[in-house]
């Protein structure tokens, strides 16, 4: 089946929600109601910075989703230009190693190059192998290291 990758729509939440669900237990993560209703809420809100393309396979009874990205803009202040900032990448395990998500990714370029954004950066688990085996092909792998504090 053709994939097709597009902006999730307004009445999308269930196919989306199950997708995400499936990234937060991919990484031990459970998502609970609330926040997936706050994440929603972010993504269906045009003056909030997250965005989420899917990727959907058509299907009887209409389109199904087989994939997410979550993405937003940042401003770069030394180089002088916006990145575009990929927090979330998921595909369902069934669906993986069939350009699922190579398609997710390239959509995210395709918006950055429409809006003229300078780069498309993410992070990745350091043990993620099969998604670094993709990553590798697609763009450079940096020598920055990430750090974090909770607050």
């Amino acid at each position: 089946m053709p994939i097709e990758v597009r902006p999730v729509r307004t009445g999308e939440f269930f196919p989306w929600h199950a997708a995400y669900t499936g990234y937060g237990e991919f990484y031990e993560t459970p998502l609970h109601d609330e926040k997936a209703v706050l994440v929603w809420s972010w993504i269906i809100d045009p003056s909030h910075e997250l965005e989420c393309l899917v990727a959907v396979e058509p299907g009887d009874d209409g389109d199904e989703v087989v994939g997410l990205a979550h993405f937003r803009e940042f401003a770069r202040p030394l180089e002088g230009n916006r990145g575009i900032y990929l927090d979330d990448l998921f595909v369902l395990p069934e669906k993986r190693a069939g350009g699922v998500g190579r398609a997710l990714i390239e959509g995210v370029y395709a918006v950055g190059r429409e809006r003229g954004i300078a780069v498309v950066t993410w992070i990745t688990a350091e043990d993620n192998e099969t998604a670094r085996t993709l990553y590798d092909q697609i763009a450079e792998k940096t020598a920055w290291v990430t750090y974090e504090k909770a607050l």
